[in-house]
């Protein structure tokens, strides 16, 4: 009798074992993981003038529609960035300081992304008179461009110029984009799918690239795109 007894309580605890294995660590697992994303995973800054909209709701600066010719001699509008986030920056191919370290860097970007449709780069020029689309077809196999993911645009001077300066903040001093006006910014622009700016980045810098890749990856779990 007594043995029956203790093996009810073994079978019990067994009983409860199993459900706790089954049922409760299961529960307590998702629990942990959402806590840590929501600890890891800050959501990122929202760049640029704001104002409130009739109903109380945020209207943040977006980018401009744009219209420029690629590498490939394709005219890209803002349509490419349709449901994709992007890294945005300006250069040119003479340069001799900082752009050729930045496109380096942007090379490691995309090697990073390479598989990954929902991630861009937009490389515009500060001169286009001299980076023509064969120079900048030049220029992109030199740095590996990969066809779709990493465009190097050129087109019309003040409409460079006008995108820089009053979608992306790439300089604080006015210009008109005329023969005298010139734009050298090292800044990489973060932009998500809403095109919103959501950080910039010193293209020049190890680390601060290496923040550029991983608050990409901040940005995907905001959109729930996980790798």
């Amino acid at each position: 009798m007594q043995e029956n007894i203790l093996l009810d309580k073994v079978s019990d605890k067994k009983t409860t074992l199993i459900l706790f294995v089954t049922l409760i660590l299961p529960v307590l697992g998702l629990l942990f993981y959402y806590s840590s994303c929501s600890t890891q995973y800050k959501r990122l800054d929202i760049f640029g003038p704001k104002e409130l909209s009739s109903t109380g709701d945020t209207i943040y600066h977006t980018i401009e529609p744009f219209k420029f010719i690629s590498q490939t001699g394709d005219t890209i509008t803002e349509s490419i960035t349709k449901g994709k986030i992007y890294i945005a920056d300006y250069f040119f191919t003479t340069c001799k300081t900082i752009c050729p370290l930045m496109s380096k860097h942007l090379e490691k970007v995309q090697k990073e992304f390479e598989k990954d449709d929902q991630v861009i780069i937009l490389s515009h020029t500060v001169d286009p008179e001299t980076d023509s689309v064969p120079v900048l077809a030049q220029y992109a196999k030199d740095h590996h461009a990969q066809a779709g993911k990493w465009y190097f645009l050129t087109g019309d001077k003040p409409e460079l110029y006008a995108l820089a300066r009053n979608s992306y903040f790439l300089s604080a001093l006015t210009g008109d984009g005329g023969p005298e006006d010139f734009i050298h910014s090292e800044k990489l622009v973060l932009v998500d799918k809403d095109k919103r700016i959501r950080g910039f980045y010193d293209g020049t810098d190890t680390k601060d690239v290496k923040r550029l890749i991983d608050e990409i990856e901040v940005l995907k779990i905001e959109y729930g795109d996980r790798k």
